[in-house]
């Protein structure tokens, strides 16, 4: 059983459930304490021990269900159960009852272990011989449906799927009325592994069907994600943003610490014969670093800026001071809207009131200096997502050089390959002369490494 409570474990992770080594512990601890018997204080138990939210406490008790449930027998199986039990009647005719014991009289004594099984239709011994072929199989490293066929034939072999072969013809030969049922009997059979099989990917596959999307979805255009895969992506963004930020915040922490002092603790223990029960830190001095992005939220970029201001709002616990804003045809700071709102509740906000215009640059520069520019210091790094597409307006590449002369850098992150830079209405190669870094930020792996290496200049 502890095998299993491994494989539940397993498929729990797969099903989205964070579940550490510690908690594993905790959980096997519980279920020695209430043990098997009773399968509703069984979930109860794994329930509290391993479930954090409400979230994972409904992915758990599904996934519960599913893993500790059992193919429902077939109804021919059934049907088959109900003339032989009838077969069995003491009112049958004396033929019938002469058939029956004929039958019986004539099974052979040389059969394997499974055609006997098969034979005896013993449910419970067929259903825990799946159980132990499956985990000879190893059917919890199924990962794709197309493996389907090859773990059936894995725990049918497991089974001894051979030597029911051999007997099935030695019947044939001898015995073709019990062959027959031995063969209706392999095909409930196989049924009952498929049904198997089918509940084992259900719970082993979901977390590398899972990778699989995650993986596609991070190197697909942002621009081109479809309607029904915007809160898969949203949803992929704040894995981004969680994993940057259990990244970067531990060395941050330990930096606001500092260094343990030796002289200093040792001095301020003197009275306590130098046990260091006050400890003095040396503590470097950094400066607050400060992040200003500017985001184009007109049509033509306006889904990519989306997940952008959603990603950079997700990394408060790193950086100690971001500003956002956003523009079109002018500018207006959104920082408060992304903080103090919903993820959508903001997105449609900030779109009503900037959102899917004819993008200027210039116009929207000019807003910026007139009443943020002030904000920008040597330790301030601008971020400005957008395709530089000013619709043949003054672009005003001249503020946007002195924005630089007054931060630490400019970093250009351009949703448009590069190929398209310079072209049409595009003033990338003006603005990229005052820019630190300039990047192409297409997809959801782009926009991550982009701003992992600005959050990593921090460390």
């Amino acid at each position: 059983m502890r095998e299993n409570l491994h494989r539940f474990f397993r498929a729990a992770r797969g099903a989205g459930v964070h579940v550490s080594p510690a908690e594993s512990i905790d959980a096997m601890r519980a279920v020695r304490q209430v043990g098997f018997s009773d399968r509703a204080i069984l979930r109860d138990a794994l329930l509290l021990t391993l479930a954090k939210s409400q979230d994972e406490k409904l992915a758990l008790g599904d996934c519960f269900d599913l893993f500790f449930s059992q193919p429902e027998p077939r109804q021919d199986q059934r049907e088959a159960d109900s003339d032989a039990d009838a077969s069995q009647d003491p009112d049958q005719s004396p033929s019938s009852d002469a058939t029956g014991e004929a039958g019986e009289s004539q099974r052979p004594e040389g059969l394997g272990p499974l055609a006997q099984m098969l034979l005896s239709q013993d449910r419970n011994a067929i259903a825990a011989a799946i159980a132990s072929a499956s985990g000879a199989a190893s059917l919890s490293d199924i990962r794709y449906s197309t493996q389907r066929g090859i773990f059936s034939s894995r725990i049918l072999d497991a089974m001894g799927l051979q030597r029911l072969r051999d007997d099935l013809d030695e019947l044939t030969a001898s015995n073709p009325a019990l062959a027959e049922r031995l063969r209706a009997a392999l095909d409930a059979l196989r049924e009952a592994v498929r049904d198997t099989v089918s509940q084992g990917l259900a719970l082993y596959a979901r977390e590398e069907t899972e990778n699989l999307r995650n993986e596609i979805l991070r190197n697909a255009p942002l621009a081109r994600i479809e309607r029904r895969q915007l809160e898969q992506m949203r949803a992929l963004i704040r894995q981004i943003a969680r994993r940057l930020r259990e990244r970067y915040s531990k060395p941050r922490k330990r930096q606001r610490r500092g260094h343990l002092d030796v002289r200093r603790t040792l001095r301020r223990n003197a009275a306590w014969s130098g046990v260091p029960f006050l400890t003095a830190w040396k503590r470097k001095h950094r400066d607050r670093p400060k992040i200003v992005a500017l985001c184009d939220v007109s049509g033509s970029v306006a889904q990519v800026s989306d997940f952008f201001l959603l990603l950079i709002h997700s990394l408060h616990e790193v950086v100690d001071d971001v500003r956002s804003f956003a523009f079109s045809s002018h500018l207006i700071e959104v920082s408060d809207i992304l903080e103090k709102q919903s993820p959508e509740e903001a997105m449609a906000e900030i779109m009503s009131k900037v959102g899917f215009g004819s993008s200027d640059y210039g116009s929207s520069l000019v807003d910026f200096e007139k009443e943020f520019m002030r904000m920008l210091t040597p330790q301030t790094t601008v971020i400005v997502l957008g395709d530089a597409r000013s619709n043949n307006l003054d672009p005003r590449a001249d503020i946007l050089r002195r924005i630089s002369e007054r931060s630490k850098r400019v970093v250009w992150l351009n949703p448009e390959g590069r190929l398209a830079w310079g072209f049409g209405d595009s003033e990338m190669p003006r603005y990229a002369t005052f820019c630190s870094v300039v990047r192409q930020c297409a997809t959801a792996q782009q926009l991550e490494r982009a701003v992992s290496d600005i959050v990593a200049t921090y460390q």
